[in-house]
């Protein structure tokens, strides 16, 4: 078993068991989050990024079950070859409001995962929402009038998105660093 992943691997496997685009999307928006994250923390960026991309490698395999979201991950991943404490972990907790395990976030990168993948679809249906489809013009206070606006965005966890203070960091820092993050990658997800 393998106690690293290479971003090369990474993308490898992402190609492999993700074959909807919005979901590839959303992995490449959660990675780049991730490495912004871990940059202002002082963190692993690759290690970081790979977990944000790799943490939703199941939902084509759960097919909507999501009683196995999380640990499916962890048992495809396993299944190639890799063996990840630490990432396999906070995979685990992302899905922590789902209510299936009885495991719950402990760590930055716990709650960084769960926010940064909360933020994407909050962002992207914001971005949707605007005239010109776009993601370059967008402002941090407009981020959060949304996050208080409950039926915006309403199957987006707002609990998850707030939690990101419990890595010192303020909610208006983690939306600006959300927003650059995905900024960089505007032109490869359609925004």
């Amino acid at each position: 078993m393998k106690s690293k992943i290479t971003i090369e691997e990474a993308r490898d496997l992402l190609e492999k068991y993700i074959t909807q685009d919005y979901l590839k999307n959303h992995s490449r928006e959660t990675e780049v989050i991730m490495r912004g994250l871990a940059k202002h923390f002082e963190e692993d960026v690759d290690f970081w990024g790979i977990t944000g991309l790799l943490h939703d490698l199941d939902m084509d395999v759960i097919s909507g079950d999501y009683k196995e979201h999380g640990m499916r991950t962890c048992a495809i991943l396993e299944e190639e070859g890799y063996n990840i404490p630490e990432m396999f972990y906070a995979i685990k907790t992302h899905t922590e409001h789902l209510g299936h395990l009885n495991i719950e976030r402990k760590s930055k990168l716990d709650f960084a995962l769960s926010a940064a993948e909360n933020i994407t679809g909050l962002i992207y249906a914001y971005v949707l929402m605007r005239p010109d489809k776009k993601i370059k013009d967008v402002k941090v206070k407009s981020i959060t009038k949304k996050i208080k606006d409950k039926t915006f965005a309403a199957n987006v966890d707002r609990t998850l998105i707030n939690d990101i203070e419990k890595t010192g960091l303020s909610r208006a820092e983690f939306i600006e660093i959300a927003l650059e993050s995905m900024k960089s990658i505007a032109d490869e997800v359609g925004m």
